[in-house]
This record gives C-alpha cells, sequence and structure tokens, in this order.
C-alpha cells in the first residue's frame, strides 16, 4: 500500500528502516519524557538529562535526514 511507503521513500528508506529509525528516536524521547517527569517532581534530579537527549536527538537527525546516495542536509543556522 502506497501509503505505507510513500514517506519512507521520500527520505531514502524502506518501510522496515523507516521503522527502526523512528524506533530509534521514540525510545530515547521516552526516556527523556520520564527523565523529565521524575525532575519535575525531584528537581535535582535528571537536570540535564531530558535537553540533552533532545539536543543529541536534533543533531541525529539534521545530520543523517536523508539516506539517498549522494543527499547531503546542512543543519541549519542557529540564531544568536
Amino acid at each position: 500500500m502506497k501509503i505505507f511507503t510513500q514517506h519512507p521513500a521520500s527520505v531514502g528508506e524502506n518501510y522496515l528502516q523507516h521503522m527502526g529509525t523512528s524506533l530509534s528516536f521514540a525510545l530515547p524521547l521516552l526516556g527523556a519524557c520520564l527523565a523529565c517527569l521524575v525532575h519535575a517532581v525531584l528537581p535535582f534530579m535528571f537536570e540535564k538529562t531530558g535537553s540533552r537527549i533532545i539536543t543529541r536527538l536534533h543533531d541525529r537527525m539534521v545530520t543523517h535526514r536523508d539516506r539517498r546516495a549522494g543527499h547531503q542536509t546542512q543543519a541549519p543556522q542557529t540564531m544568536q
């Protein structure tokens, strides 16, 4: 079915590759979420865990956005 393959193909992946990549983001995000929930109640715990995970995942996503051969994505410039 095209609805399951159209988006993965647009980033150079098949369905299973895209599922794996998506899960490799979802699981760390779940960990970040749990760390932030604990931090909300116990502010001395996990002080930088959530933001560190988000930063790492963002950098990974921007750097490896498209798997198609030869396609390179530049990281967006941040405002100073």
